[in-house]
């Protein structure tokens, strides 16, 4: 299937094997391939990982048409197991080493140690999908960070390179490609994923940063960046957005900071891997569980399709499943709601997320929902309750956000719509009453807490 290798007078081939990473600019790996010679830029498309998600598989495939034009129709494409692939690809290129922005999380490295044992080239990894590599950072004592305030102190005193050059005189090597695969047919409407419109938008939300601060948790504007989609699949880097702030500015700090989470969270994992689906603080909580209870079962699958009788709760849920996207506010809300009004423990929730978000990044997936459940990295979280009617009047003022997803509200003017049962009548017709009473089910989360910490002693 391959080409005749290109060859340049003595100058070797390497292959840029790109994975989280689809994108030209700012890219350290492909500098380091591009000092060897011709370069060769491979995508495998791995059916272990496009099973999880039909919403990110989606994703993919736009940021792989991208990567396409960005790299002047040259990004090969295979699909299999990267460590039968790579292999043969080498034999058949004559590549004499192996490129790749290095994978902390869990699959990631053991797929690469596994690339790495099957290659007789040298796999190297230069950078990764972060400003500071995960498990570059310790305490004095040399012992991981478990809390972000210590840890974002040491990020930020640390620092991070400015943005890769791209390099100078750039040669693609050529072969045969399988043909992009075509964006699979999903009731979402998802954005442009592409290194061009990761850019473009950055530098339209950039020039409107001074209002992040106060923008950034209502639900009803465009206060976000929404860069996280273009994160995930690496079609920007954070260093890119680093060099851009002024940390001395309220709101480019405070977006420094939501960088330093998602750094925080690749730590974390880094260090405890099975923390993405297990508790990182054991605490023996008594949870309901939709596996053996048909009650809470049905609960469960009110929550996912968004008819708790909730409205922001609601809303934040069809959100999700109508956009592959949820405002970062929501998502700590319906979180709450799952884990402390109905009981459930939150990796019920995390897989829901990771089956339907876009983009789905499994440490600050599993750590954003500990966050709020009380099992993971806050010191004291046991009596954060989030009232869903008070953060939907509070980040949903006037009730644009719930009227917006939430069409059997449509009509309700005002704040009121948060507030459904309060309408003359005692609801809206079609839209269900709520599944709990929220005052009732914070006491019952907090009495469960209380016997929980008192089990594990106090701690």
């Amino acid at each position: 299937m391959l080409a005749e290798p290109v060859r340049h007078s003595g100058a070797m081939t390497s292959i840029l094997w790109l994975r989280r990473d689809l994108r030209r600019r700012d890219l350290p790996a492909l500098l380091a391939a591009a000092d060897d010679g011709p370069v060769l830029p491979v995508f495998i498309l791995d059916d272990g990982l496009l099973a999880e998600s039909d919403v990110r598989t989606a994703g993919l495939v736009r940021a792989l048409h991208g990567a396409m034009d960005a790299y002047d129709g040259g990004l090969v494409i295979r699909r299999g197991d990267p460590a039968a692939v790579l292999p043969e690809l080498v034999r058949a290129s004559g590549a004499t080493s192996v490129h790749i922005s290095a994978e902390p999380h869990p699959y990631g490295r053991l797929r690469d140690q596994r690339v790495r044992d099957a290659l007789d080239v040298p796999l190297v990894a230069t950078g990764s999908p972060y400003a500071v590599g995960p498990g570059t950072l310790t305490t004095q004592q040399g012992r991981p960070y478990s809390v972000f305030t210590p840890f974002s102190r040491a990020w930020r005193a640390h620092g991070w390179p400015t943005p890769a050059p791209e390099p100078r005189g750039l040669r693609l090597a050529a072969a045969e490609s399988l043909p992009l695969p075509e964006v699979p047919v999903i009731d979402v409407d998802l954005p442009d994923v592409s290194e061009r419109a990761a850019l473009e938008r950055w530098d339209e939300f950039r020039h409107r940063l001074d209002d992040y601060a106060t923008a950034r948790d209502r639900a009803d504007l465009d206060g976000t960046s929404r860069m996280s989609v273009h994160l995930k699949f690496g079609t920007i880097h954070p260093r890119t957005l680093l060099a851009d702030l002024d940390p001395e500015r309220e709101s480019h700090g405070r977006y420094l900071l939501e960088l330093g989470w998602r750094e925080f969270y690749a730590d974390v994992t880094w260090h405890r891997p099975e923390s993405v689906e297990q508790d990182l603080r054991t605490l023996p909580l008594d949870y309901d569980d939709p596996a053996t209870d048909p009650a809470t079962a049905a609960l469960l699958r009110a929550w996912q399709e968004g008819r708790t009788g909730y409205p922001f709760v609601d809303a934040g849920m069809r959100q999700l499943l109508a956009t592959g996207w949820m405002h970062n506010r929501v998502r700590m809300v319906v979180a709450s709601f799952l884990t402390k009004d109905l009981h459930i423990w939150w990796p019920h929730g995390a897989r829901w997320f990771m089956r339907h978000l876009v983009d789905g990044d499994p440490a600050s997936n599993s750590h954003g929902w500990q966050w709020v459940a009380g099992t993971g990295t806050d010191a004291s979280p046991y009596f954060r309750v989030f009232n869903p009617v008070a953060q939907g009047q509070r980040f949903d003022p006037v009730g644009d956000y719930v009227r917006r997803w939430v069409p059997e509200l449509r009509d309700v003017p005002g704040k009121g719509v948060h507030e459904p049962w309060n309408l003359p009548g005692g609801g809206v017709p079609g839209y269900p009453a709520p599944v709990v009473d929220h005052a009732e089910e914070r006491l019952e989360a907090l009495r469960r807490y209380e016997a929980a910490r008192a089990a594990k002693g106090g701690n």
